[in-house]
């Protein structure tokens, strides 16, 4: 069971990412701050929102300790934050200035990495103050980086869809073709599995992309062997591109968040479906496990950070078991995997009432308020309204269809309805674009001064999206 236990709406545009420590929440976002609250009662520290950024935020991450915060911005900086009094204590400037996209402390706090819109990736020495070692990934952006749980290497993933390995002297260890669409996260599980083929202790690490999917990977990190991948499965459930993922603290589940607006937590040793978590109304951008609690925060474009109170006891047999749900079809759905189905959506309750209705997927998908309460005799309105939702919610997968990247808004990722073509040569819905350089007269996909803030029609375009819709509704 996940319950949604807080709701944070304190930043006034969407929230980019949001980070645990063992007695803190951070979260930042496309308002150019990034805030802090206690985990006692979810209150606001003295010193919260930091400000000092002078674009948007998009990713925060605490050290080991959790006494320094790190942040990285559209600015092209990666900042250091007090969190006992949110001084700064320093602003790392990135080479060339590139838009900075994620940060992480290494294990041991030796290092803060940083990677960028230009392929850069940095690693900083914390203490000094100084950088250490750059490098630069192939052919894309650095979207994505986790460390090894040594902290002797790290993984990147980029917008060309590649994770890469990498030692602490920044040399490329390995390099692989993971996600067609792009990398869009990626987190390393901190407790080791045995590998039976060879009796080696691999690590877990998930990615996700804007090919829908997460991927779970075995790796090894060994100095005398190198280090080797191996892909171990997929994890399906998401309708649209998946924006971030991570690991519980004890390896055992992985959360995902997505462009269709939910939420899913997995087991990861089955790949099963747990719970999906659907309260979001924009995208979900970010997702993170408390370190010593049972919480997950996550973060969307609707401007809020929900947190979830997480039951931790395992559940029924059986009962969270849809891996059927991605290989068929619904309206074939059997009666035990209308029932897996229940179960992980928080409808365990009617497994029963609805095996002995002999309802299988053909008759859950025409399912209505009336049958709810005259046939199946269920008298709550609310748990009626619930389970009309949930269905609504699958008969919504049926139909979504990804859209083309090309004919989504770069500032909002939605279909855009009037775009239009700025002076660096790409292309945003208008009304988001107006909204930009109302506020700013930089490109929002190079950080680079725009030369005129002139929009010019992008007739082409539109006319490409029209028929695109068109084809969706035959």
């Amino acid at each position: 069971m996940a319950t949604l236990i807080h709701t944070l709406s304190d930043h006034s545009d969407d929230v980019n990412y949001c980070a645990f420590s063992s007695s803190c929440l951070a979260t930042c976002s496309l308002d150019k701050t990034i805030r802090v609250y206690s985990l006692s009662d979810f209150a606001e520290l003295p010193y919260s929102p930091l400000e000092g950024h002078t674009y948007a935020v998009h990713c925060c991450c605490f050290s080991p300790s959790g006494l320094v915060l790190a942040s990285c911005s559209t600015d092209g900086t990666s900042a250091l934050w007090d969190t006992r009094d949110g001084r700064r204590l320093a602003v790392l400037q990135q080479p060339g200035a590139s838009p900075v996209r994620v940060c992480r402390f290494s294990p041991q706090a030796t290092y803060l990495l940083a990677g960028a819109a230009d392929g850069s990736v940095v690693l900083w020495n914390v203490q000094s103050m100084k950088l250490y070692r750059s490098g630069k990934v192939k052919g894309g952006s650095l979207m994505a980086c986790a460390f090894s749980p040594n902290g002797n290497f790290f993984v990147t993933g980029s917008s060309s869809g590649d994770l890469t390995i990498w030692d602490d002297k920044m040399r490329c260890l390995y390099n692989e073709k993971a996600h067609d669409l792009g990398v869009t996260c990626c987190d390393i599980s901190s407790h080791p599995i045995s590998d039976s083929e060879n009796g080696f202790k691999y690590f877990q690490m998930a990615s996700c992309g804007q090919d829908n999917h997460i991927k779970l990977w075995l790796i090894l990190f060994a100095d005398f062997l190198g280090v080797q991948l191996k892909y171990k499965c997929t994890l399906n459930g998401h309708s649209a591109p998946v924006l971030a993922c991570a690991f519980s603290c004890d390896g055992q589940m992985i959360v995902s968040g997505s462009v269709d607006k939910c939420v899913i937590i997995h087991e990861t040793s089955t790949g099963n479906t747990l719970h999906t978590l659907s309260q979001h109304t924009r995208y979900v951008t970010t997702c993170a496990f408390a370190p010593r609690s049972p919480l997950l925060a996550t973060g969307s474009m609707d401007k809020t950070v929900h947190i979830w109170q997480l039951d931790l006891k395992q559940p029924c047999a059986g009962q969270c078991t849809v891996e059927n749900e991605s290989k068929v079809a619904i309206e074939d759905w059997s009666e035990d995997d209308v029932s897996a189905w229940l179960c992980a959506q928080d409808l365990a309750d009617f497994v029963g009432l609805f095996k002995m209705n002999n309802i299988d997927g053909k008759e859950l998908l025409n399912l209505t308020k009336e049958s709810l309460a005259n046939e199946l005799k269920i008298e709550s309105l609310g748990l009626r309204s619930k389970v009309l939702q949930k269905i609504e919610e699958l008969r919504m997968t049926m139909t979504s269809v990804s859209v083309p990247d090309e004919f989504l808004c770069p500032i909002t990722r939605e279909l855009m309805k009037d775009p239009v073509i700025a002076t660096d040569g790409y292309s945003y819905e208008r009304e988001a674009m107006e909204n930009w350089i109302s506020n700013r007269r930089s490109s929002p996909m190079t950080n680079l001064p725009l030369h005129s803030l002139m929009l010019t029609p992008n007739r082409t375009l539109k006319m490409a999206i029209s028929r695109w819709l068109e084809t969706q509704q035959k």
